[in-house]
This record gives structure tokens, sequence and C-alpha cells, in this order.
């Protein structure tokens, strides 16, 4: 299995990111912050007002270290990296499937079974741990029953807008329980239904940050591995959006990031009164708060975990690669079907 390297995560504002030998530097003011060598850094995060030199960006392309921009709230800017690599034979084969129905059905329904079974898993895992805590554990048992039926009738829809369809009521079946799943601070933490651009409170903040990590992260791994994250198959093609990314990402979103946010907020590692309200309505979190989710996000990846197809355990930062890997082997027809990561 692939080394697991560090994504360098900056939110700090004003910071400058320059080059210095093989290594990269984090500066403030002319104050260093951090340096690493170049070898043990896959890429490079910033978040709002970051500025990188020229020799920092030269540094990373003969590397292979990407640079991504976001801005400060977590909306992607732009991203430098050095050429695609990979095998062009493998991108014209998953171009090729992308109009092809029927595989993209299939293949649908495969991501479709990892996202429920995990969302399934997390509302489980509450009422097995924390039912004792639970004002309503009545109403989750009921949830997680009826995305058990959607699970069983994911294979029976005829096309990809019925299966969009299943995905979607499923969506805002769990999303209808979350806030059963917050054990503290339920006055500052609370959700109307999940919502975005802008994010409408503190939770939904909180889960749009995370969730534009994990797409970096997945679209990271894809283009590792040779694919085009931009291509996907349940999610539709649409001009910047990388599709086969956020595919790929459903299986992960509840029991990674979810999960994440839901262990932040219930042991009071976000400070409620971190966030506010922007011009336009949206809820945003400060800098400390943007920091402490980076950190809480960075040791999640270095957690272990059992990948129930290589059957052994593996770094959850590497989970995305090896998932890249397994839909690359699916595209090339080794296997028969994409085995999506189903958490235990």
């Amino acid at each position: 299995m692939k080394k697991l390297f560090s994504t360098l995560y900056v939110s700090t504002q004003g910071v400058y990111i320059s080059k210095e030998r093989e290594n990269i530097v984090v500066s403030l003011q002319s104050r260093e912050l951090f340096r690493a060598p170049i070898h043990l850094i896959n890429s490079v995060v910033c978040f709002g007002n970051i500025m990188c030199s020229p020799f920092l960006l030269g540094l990373c392309a003969e590397n292979d270290v990407s640079i991504s921009y976001f801005t400060e709230y977590g909306r992607f800017i732009a991203k430098v990296q050095s050429p695609v690599s990979g095998n062009v034979l493998l991108r014209k084969q998953q171009y090729k499937y992308s109009d092809d129905g029927k595989f993209c059905l299939e293949t649908a329904q495969s991501v479709l079974l990892g996202k429920l079974n995990n969302s399934r898993t997390v509302i489980n895992r509450a009422l097995r741990d924390h039912e004792d805590k639970i004002s309503d554990s009545d109403k989750l048992r009921q949830i997680s029953d009826s995305l058990r039926r959607t699970i069983d009738n994911v294979f029976n829809a005829e096309n990809i807008d019925v299966l969009r369809g299943m995905e979607g009521d499923a969506a805002v079946s769990y999303f209808s329980v979350f806030n059963k799943l917050i054990l503290n601070h339920k006055e500052k933490f609370f959700m109307t239904g999940r919502n975005r651009r802008p994010p409408k409170d503190r939770i939904n903040c909180l889960l749009s940050f995370v969730y534009t990590l994990l797409v970096h992260d997945v679209s990271s791994a894809l283009e590792g591995i040779g694919l085009d994250p931009q291509v996907g198959f349940l999610h539709k093609d649409r001009p910047g959006r990388p599709s086969l990314a956020l595919d790929i990402m459903e299986e992960f979103r509840s029991v990674i990031a979810d999960r994440l946010v839901l262990t932040l907020i219930n042991l009071s590692q976000v400070d409620a009164d971190g966030f506010s309200e922007s011009p336009s309505g949206g809820v945003i979190m400060d800098d400390e708060n943007r920091k402490i989710i980076i950190d809480a996000y960075r040791k999640r990846k270095e957690e272990e975990i059992f990948h129930p197809f290589f059957k052994e355990n593996i770094h959850i930062g590497l989970l995305y690669h090896a998932q890249a890997l397994l839909f690359a082997r699916y595209i090339r027809g080794d296997i028969d079907a994409y085995p999506p990561f189903i958490w235990k």
C-alpha cells in the first residue's frame, strides 16, 4: 500500500510560504512558523490570504506536490499542479464509460450502496454507544430501517434518475435526525436540514468545510492514479465540478466527515462563539475554529481502519487512494464491480 504523506494546510492569514533548499518554509512577518522537507508533503492547501513564492511553486511542481487555493471560508478558487500523469488509456476508458448508461447506473448503484450503509452505521453506532443520551431513539431506529429498505432497493432502480431520487430522499431522511446525534450544546449546534452556499447554521458550516477538505483529498487520490476527477457517474458532469471525486466521496461523508463534526461538537472542541453571520446571510467560522478542524482532520487521517477488500488495516488518509485504485481496476475491467468502502 502507498505510504501516507502529509497535506500541509495553511489558514493563518498573511502567511508567506517559500522555498529554502529542499524545504517548504511557512513564515509570518519574517518569523518562521513551520518547515518540512518537500519529500514528506504530497499537497499544500491554502485558505484565504496566503502568498506562495515563485520558487516554491517550482519546487512543488518538480516534486509533484499540488497547491490548492480556497477562500478563507472554504470555497475552491484554483489549483496549481505539475502536468497530469497517469495512463491516458485509463482516462479514455473512463470517458467512454461515462457515456454508457448501463455502466453509469451500475457504478452509481455501488457508490450509493456504500453511502447508505455507512450513513446507517453512523446512526446505529450512536444508538449502540449513546442511547441513554439520545432524546428520541425510536426516531433514529425508524430512519435506520428506512435506510435499510433503500439499500435493499438500490439494485432495483431502473435508471440513473430514479437512483438519484433515492439518494436525495435518503439524504433528507438522514439529516432529519442529525440533531439527535448532537449530545452537547444543543441550544447552539442544531440544523434545519442540510444547506450550503452559504451554510445557514453552525453545523452546516462545519460540514461544508470538512467536505471541502474531503473532496480535495479524494480528487488528489484520483489524479494520482491517473483518473479524471471531473468525469463522474452518479453526479452529473458540470463545468468546474469534480463529479467523480464527489461520487467516491459519498462513501466517506458520514463515516469520516460527519463523525468528525459530531466528535468536535460533542467533546466541546469547537467554540460556538467562534461563528458569525456574513453579509450574504451565511454562517462563517473564525480562524481558531478553522485551525481546530484542520488539526482534527489531519489526526483522523493518521488513524488506522480495517479495509474489507484488502483485508488489512490502513491509515484513514490512505482510504481515498485505496478506493481510487479499486475504481481504476474496475474501469480497466480487472474486477467486475466497484467495491465501495463499507464501514463495519
